[in-house]
Order: structure tokens, then C-alpha cells, then sequence
């Protein structure tokens, strides 16, 4: 059961990166990555961000992290704000807020056994001491469903899936509070995508923790979501309880998305391709981002005015000029 208290909140959260030729150059660029979202994760949910590459859902999982710096907005975690940390506030979050990374293999230390990898943490936070540490090590590899005797192994020798338990199992080191998982199956075939969807749901519900679920593909993240928000271009477009958001979508972009989701019984032929690609993040775009690739435009209002949040029924979100 989900508790009503936000356990983690974003607000009007905006990142954005300089370019530059060298270190002492001016900038000759901005990439507008996040453009003022909000949303908020209670106790036990799991939240999903999905869209396209490039749709600002990584850098959103490395802002609330610290990995990247924030422009604006705010990020509070069990009612405080996380930018106003003190150093060992900051240590704390970084216990309780930890990242699955997309891919494994650039993730885990080539020159690291698995024991090693899963004792750093251990070690730089001092959660255990002497023998308990190969004891934490041994149910942490457990609790991901591998043996622990694959302690001596390097991340070289373990097959993608092997790889992605052995990440989920590093964070989980510190019984974090909440898991940013960003794209834990992209690379992996449909069996052992299953495999490590259900691991996440068990973990989840065993360590009571909330999961904030980063991906594209809306066909995985409607069977583990509580809500879902859909990203374009920095932006959230749509956000609601997933039944809702899956089941009656609103914005012309999750239509899209929704269509072009491959199915069993339908012919390749019958797929509808979002045509076009996502604009420039250079750009600040003066209407609906998703206006140059969208099919049911109403007008120049689209071009021309950004659209206004509208909210219906079980706080089910959508920013369309269809919706006015």
C-alpha cells in the first residue's frame, strides 16, 4: 500500500549544459536537457519516465542525484531541499538515493572482482567491518539471484544479464530508500528483460523502496508502473496513474508512442514510426515542442504559445492545445 506522503519531490526543475571548445572559451551553445518539471514519488511507488533518446529522462535520474547541477527548481527529499545540504547531509542522500546505469559494462571496473565492486561502497560508507563485509557481500549477490562463489569473477566474465544483477546488486549496498533504474534492459533479449523486470519488483517490494523507472519503451513500463510521466524534449507532456495514461492517452506524442509498440498478432507493416526526429535542444522552442511531428496540430497556436496544463479526473495530466 502506498503511503500519501511524497517521499521525494521535484519542482520546476530545469538543467541545462554550456558548450565550449576549450576550457577557457566562451560558451557557443546551451542545451536545454530539462525545461521546468514537477512531479513527486511517495513511499513504495514506482514512477516512470518514458520517450524517445533524448527526451531529458537520464539527465532528470542525474540531477536528483547530483551528477548534474541543477539550473533552477528544487529537489527535496523527506521534506527538505537537497540543494541546501550540508556535506554530510549530502553523504546521507547519497545512501538513500541510488542509480541502476544503463549499461553494466561501462559501469563495473574491468579490474574489479564482483566481491571488490560490492565492498567499496561498503568500506567509503563504513556500513560493516571484517567478516561481515563478506557476509553483506554474499546475501547481496543472493538477494540478486547469483551465486555468491561469482564473487571472485570479473564483470568480463558474466554474461549482460549477469552484469545488470551484479549493478542492481551495488545499489542496493546501502538499503537505499529510493532506485533509479535508467534503462536496466535495454541490451538484453526478452527472457532475461522478464527476469530482471520481476527481480526489480521483488526487490522493491521487499526492501520497501520507491523506483523511479527510466525507459522508452511504454509496453514494459505500463506492467510495473504505479504513474507514468511522458517526457518530450525536457518537457512532461502527460502524467498520470499508468492504467490511465496507457488505456486513454492523451497527448498526440504517448498516441504515438502507444502505435508504434510492436505486437504479436499485428504485421510489422501495421507499425505507425513517430515520423521526423525530436527538434534541437539548442533551440527553445516558442509552442509545443512537439509541434513540427505532430499529426493533430489545431493551428499556429501550437507554433506559436506553449500549452497550458489541464487535469482531469484521478489528477491525469496533459499539456495540449487539444485540451484548452
Amino acid at each position: 500500500m502506498l503511503e500519501t506522503l511524497s517521499l521525494l519531490e521535484v519542482k520546476n526543475l530545469t538543467t541545462r549544459f554550456d558548450l565550449n571548445e576549450g576550457i577557457l572559451s566562451r560558451p557557443y551553445a546551451r542545451v536545454h536537457a530539462v525545461e521546468n518539471i514537477s512531479f513527486e514519488i511517495k513511499r513504495g511507488e514506482t514512477l516512470s519516465l518514458v520517450g524517445e533518446s533524448g527526451c531529458g529522462k537520464t539527465t532528470t535520474g542525474r540531477t536528483i542525484l547530483g551528477l548534474e547541477k541543477a539550473t533552477a527548481g528544487d529537489i527535496i527529499f523527506e521534506g527538505k531541499s537537497v540543494l541546501n545540504y550540508t556535506r554530510q547531509e549530502r553523504q546521507e542522500f547519497c545512501r538513500s538515493v541510488q542509480m541502476i546505469f544503463q549499461d553494466p559494462y561501462s559501469s563495473l571496473n574491468p579490474r574489479m572482482s564482483v566481491r571488490d565492486i560490492l565492498s567499496e561502497p561498503i568500506y567509503v560508507h563504513k556500513l560493516y567491518a571484517g567478516k561481515a563485509i563478506e557476509s553483506r557481500v554474499s546475501d547481496l549477490l543472493r538477494h540478486v539471484n547469483l551465486d555468491p562463489e561469482f564473487a571472485s569473477r570479473y564483470p568480463h566474465e558474466f554474461s549482460g544479464g549477469m552484469r545488470q544483477r551484479a549493478m542492481i546488486a551495488m545499489a542496493l549496498v546501502c538499503n537505499p530508500k529510493v532506485l533509479i533504474a535508467d534503462e536496466p534492459t535495454t541490451a538484453l533479449d526478452v527472457t532475461i528483460e522478464a527476469q530482471i523486470l520481476e527481480l526489480l519488483e521483488s526487490i522493491k517490494s521487499e526492501f520497501n523502496m520507491s523506483m523511479i523507472y527510466i525507459s522508452h519503451d511504454l509496453a514494459v513500463i505500463g506492467e510495473i508502473s504505479d504513474r507514468i510521466l511522458v517526457m518530450y524534449l525536457g518537457r512532461i507532456v502527460e502524467s498520470g496513474l499508468a492504467d490511465d495514461v496507457i488505456d486513454n492517452p492523451l497527448h498526440p506524442y504517448t498516441r504515438a508512442l502507444l502505435k508504434s509498440i510492436p505486437k504479436i498478432d499485428q504485421p510489422i507493416e501495421s507499425l505507425e514510426p513517430i515520423e521526423g526526429s525530436i527538434p534541437s535542444p539548442f533551440e527553445v522552442q516558442a509552442g509545443c515542442p512537439f509541434y513540427s511531428r505532430c499529426t493533430e496540430r489545431v493551428g499556429d497556436i501550437c507554433l506559436n504559445q506553449k500549452p497550458q496544463r489541464k487535469t482531469y479526473k484521478n489528477a491525469h495530466t496533459v499539456n495540449c492545445h487539444l485540451h484548452a
